[in-house]
C-alpha cells in the first residue's frame, strides 16, 4: 500500500541528504554536455543511429512496396511512381525534419521526451480548479498515446523482422513456406535473451545500423544513377498531381506512405538519452541522405523495371548479394526490434512511477547504465502479442494496416499535447500556436483517416491493444486514489498517536523501525496495527513516504524531506522522479547519517498489505473494482520493489473496502 497515493507538491524546504548516502539512481544523459562537442558527438550521434534510427531506418524494406500493393490498385506506371516518391520524400521532410526534429525536440521535461514526459509537463501546467477539466481531457490523450506506443512495440519486431526475412524469397522463392517459422525464430530468440541485458549487444547497435545505412544509400545510389530523372519528385507538385489524378484512391495511399515515418516517436523518447544536438545530426548527416537515396533508387528501378514492384527493395541489390543483404537487413531489423522492446521496458518504469501502473519487477542488466532494465512481465507480454502477430497475419503487407494506426494515432496526440505546452509553457499566443499545430493536425489526420479505413484489415490490432492497455492504465490510477483516500482517513494525527504512545507508556525496543506508508499526513495504518497488536515500539521510528514527482529526476539537495518529532519519531519524505527507481535502504542511510535513527543493520521495515474488497461506497464501478483488485494481487511485492532486505521486513495484513 505504500505506493498508492496521490502525489503533493514538491517541498519547499528540503534538508540535504547524508554525504555517505548511496545514490543508485543515475541518468544517462547526465554524463553528456548539453551541446557535445569533438569525440562525445560523434559517440552520441553513433549510439543514436542504432537506437534512434532503428525503426524509421527499416521502413525501406516494405513500405515503398506497400505503396502498390494489389489492395490500393495502384498501377507501378512513371507517373505513380513519381507522385508516390513525391509524397515520401515530403512526408520525411514534414513529419520528421519539421515538426519532429525542429519543433517537438524543443518540448522537454529537464532533459527528458517521449509521451510521458509531455504527460508530466501537462500536469505541472494545468493546475487550480480553473484548468481540471482541460487537465483530465489531455491526461486521457497522453495516456491513450502511450497505450498505443505499446501496440507499436509488439508490432515492430513483427513487421521488420518479416519484411527483412521475405528477402529469402527473391533469392530462392521455395522457400516460401520458412518465412514464418524463420521468423517466430528469429523474435522467439531476441525475447528469450532480453534478461541477459542490451549491454553486449548494445555496444554494436550503432556499427550495425551504419553499416545497414551505408548498404541501402549505396544499393539506392547506384540504381539512381542508371536514372537519375526521378529526381523531379522532389518537386511538391508531384504529391498534389498524384492526388488531383487519383483522387480518393490518391489519399488512401497516405495509408502506405506514412510506413516512412514509423518509429518517428523514437526521436523524441530517446531525447533524454543523447540530447538533440546527436540526434539532429545523425538525422540530417546519415539517415535522411540514406533513406531517400534508396527510396529515389527503388522508384528508378520501378520506371525501368515495373515487375520489380514485388519487392523492389531486394531486387535493388545484385544476384550475388542477396544472401548477405538479408542477413544484413535480418540484423537492422533485430536492432529496430530491441529498441522498441527496450522503450515499452523504459515506459512501463515510467508509468510506474507516475502511478499509472501497478508495480512491476524492475531487473538492472548493467552496472554501468541505469537505462538498461529487463522488465520480465512486459517482455512475456510482449512476446506472445509479438508471435501471435507473426503467426497469425503471416507478411509485413498484412501488418502494414496495423502499423499504420499505431503511428499516425501518436502523431495526432502527439501534435495536440504541443498546443497546450507551447501556450501554457512558451507563452504563445493561441494564432501562433495554433496556426503551426493545426498546420501539423492537417498532415496528421491525413494520415490518420487513410489508416482508419483499414480497421477490418488489422487496423483492430493496435486499437485493441491500446484500449485495453488504457483501461487498465485509468483503472490502476483512479484505484490508487481511493485507496490512498481511504487510507489518508483511516490514519490518525501522529501527535496524538506519540501521545497515546506516552500516555500507555509503550515498551521501547533497541533499534529502527521504518513504516512505510502513502503520505497521509497522520500516523499510517500499519503504525496503529502494529501498535495494537505487539503493543511494543522500536527506540527510533521513521514514517516514510516514497513519493513520485512530475520531473525526470529530482536533484540530491531535494531528495529527502525530514521533520523530528518528539519520543523518537521521525517524519520523512523521500522524492522520486518518473525515470528513477526508489531507493528506501539509500534513504534510510541518509536519515542515519544525519543522526535521525540508529544503525542500518538494527532498521526493521514495516509494511501494510491489504486484501481488496470491491464493495465498499466509493464511486468506481463494480467491475473496474474487481480489475484493480486482481491488478493489485498481480503486482510486484513492496519489498522487492523497494529493493528492501527480506530478512528486515515485516508485512501487516489488512482487508480494505473500496
Amino acid at each position: 500500500m505504500s505506493d498508492d497515493a496521490p502525489r503533493p507538491a514538491p517541498p519547499q524546504t528540503p534538508l540535504p541528504r547524508g554525504a555517505t548516502a548511496r545514490r543508485r539512481i543515475r541518468r544517462f544523459h547526465e554524463r553528456h554536455a548539453e551541446t557535445p562537442h569533438g569525440r562525445r558527438l560523434r559517440r552520441l550521434a553513433l549510439a543514436a543511429l542504432g537506437v534512434v534510427f532503428g525503426d524509421i531506418g527499416t521502413s525501406p524494406l516494405y513500405a515503398l512496396k506497400e505503396c502498390f500493393s494489389p489492395a490500393y490498385g495502384l498501377a507501378p506506371t512513371p507517373d505513380a511512381v513519381l507522385g508516390v516518391l513525391s509524397l515520401i520524400v515530403w512526408a520525411l521532410i514534414l513529419v520528421v525534419s519539421v515538426k519532429y526534429v525542429a519543433f517537438v525536440l524543443e518540448l522537454d521535461n529537464r532533459g527528458e521526451g517521449g509521451t510521458l514526459a509531455l504527460l508530466a509537463l501537462i500536469l505541472q501546467s494545468h493546475r487550480g480548479p480553473g484548468a481540471a477539466g482541460r487537465r483530465t481531457v489531455f491526461v486521457l490523450l497522453a495516456l491513450f498515446g502511450t497505450a498505443l506506443l505499446y501496440g507499436e512495440g509488439i508490432i515492430t519486431p513483427a513487421i521488420s523482422v518479416l519484411g527483412a526475412v521475405e528477402g529469402l524469397e527473391i533469392a530462392a522463392p521455395g522457400l516460401h513456406g520458412w518465412i514464418v517459422p524463420i521468423a517466430v525464430v528469429i523474435l522467439g530468440a531476441l525475447f528469450l535473451f532480453q534478461h541477459r541485458g542490451t549491454a553486449g549487444v548494445g555496444a554494436v547497435f550503432g556499427p550495425a545500423m551504419a553499416v545497414w545505412f551505408v548498404t541501402i544509400g549505396a544499393l539506392g545510389a547506384a540504381e539512381l544513377v542508371r536514372d537519375p530523372r526521378v529526381l523531379v519528385a522532389l518537386n511538391p507538385a508531384y504529391a498534389v498531381g498524384f492526388f488531383l489524378d487519383h483522387g480518393v484512391a490518391g489519399a488512401l495511399i497516405l495509408g502506405a506512405v506514412v510506413l516512412v515515418v514509423t518509429g518517428v516517436e523514437a526521436l523524441y523518447a530517446d531525447l533524454g538519452h543523447f540530447g538533440r544536438r546527436p540526434i539532429r545530426l545523425t538525422w540530417f548527416g546519415v539517415v535522411l541522405p540514406a533513406l531517400l537515396l534508396n527510396y529515389f533508387g527503388q522508384g528508378a528501378l520501378l520506371l525501368r523495371m515495373p515487375e520489380a514492384v514485388q519487392n523492389p527493395f531486394f531486387l535493388l541489390a545484385p544476384a550475388a548479394f542477396l544472401y548477405p543483404l538479408v542477413v544484413i537487413a535480418t540484423v537492422a531489423a533485430v536492432v529496430a526490434s530491441q529498441a522498441l522492446i527496450s522503450g515499452a521496458f523504459s515506459i512501463t518504469q515510467q508509468a510506474v512511477a507516475l502511478r499509472y501502473w501497478p508495480r512491476v519487477t524492475i531487473v538492472h542488466t548493467s552496472r554501468a547504465e541505469f537505462g538498461q532494465i529487463y522488465v520480465p512481465e512486459v517482455n512475456t507480454a510482449l512476446m506472445i502479442g509479438c508471435l501471435a502477430l507473426v503467426v497469425t497475419f503471416g507478411s509485413a503487407s498484412a501488418l502494414a494496416a496495423a502499423y499504420g494506426i499505431a503511428v499516425t494515432g501518436t502523431m495526432t496526440i502527439t501534435t495536440t499535447l504541443f498546443y497546450a505546452i507551447a501556450r501554457h509553457r512558451w507563452g504563445w499566443s493561441r494564432l501562433q500556436a495554433g496556426a503551426l499545430a493545426g498546420a501539423f493536425l492537417v498532415v496528421d489526420l491525413a494520415f490518420l483517416g487513410a489508416t482508419l479505413v483499414k480497421v477490418d484489415d488489422g487496423g483492430w490490432v493496435p486499437l485493441a491493444l491500446a484500449g485495453g492497455v488504457f483501461l487498465l492504465m485509468t483503472t490502476w490510477k483512479r484505484g490508487t486514489d481511493l485507496v490512498g483516500g481511504i487510507l489518508a482517513r483511516q490514519s490518525r494525527p501522529l501527535d496524538a498517536c506519540i501521545e497515546q504512545v506516552v500516555r500507555d507508556n509503550v515498551p521501547r525496543v533497541p533499534g529502527t523501525a521504518v513504516f512505510l506508508t502513502p503520505d497521509v499526513g497522520g500516523a499510517p495504518p500499519v503504525l496503529l496495527y502494529h501498535l495494537r497488536h505487539n503493543k511494543a515500539l522500536h527506540e527510533h521510528v521513521i514514517i516514510l513516504s516514497v513519493l513520485a514527482t512530475e520531473v525526470p529526476e529530482m536533484p540530491d539537495a531535494e531528495r529527502v524531506e525530514t521533520k523530528t518529532l518528539p519520543e523518537g519519531f521521525h517524519q520523512v519524505r523521500a522524492w522520486y522522479g518518473f525515470m528513477e527507481e526508489p531507493d528506501v535502504q539509500a534513504v534510510v542511510q541518509a536519515c542515519c547519517d544525519l543522526g535521525l535513527a540508529g544503525a542500518e543493520e538494527e532498521t526493521t521495515y514495516y509494511l501494510g498489505r491489504a486484501r481488496l474488497l470491491p464493495t465498499g461506497p466509493t464511486r468506481m464501478a463494480r467491475w473496474r473494482k474487481r480489475l484493480f483488485a486482481l491488478m493489485a494481487r498481480n503486482a510486484a511485492s513492496a519489498p522487492d520493489f523497494f529493493g528492501l532486505p527480506p530478512h528486515r521486513v515485516v508485512e501487516l495484513g489488512a482487508r480494505l473496502e473500496f
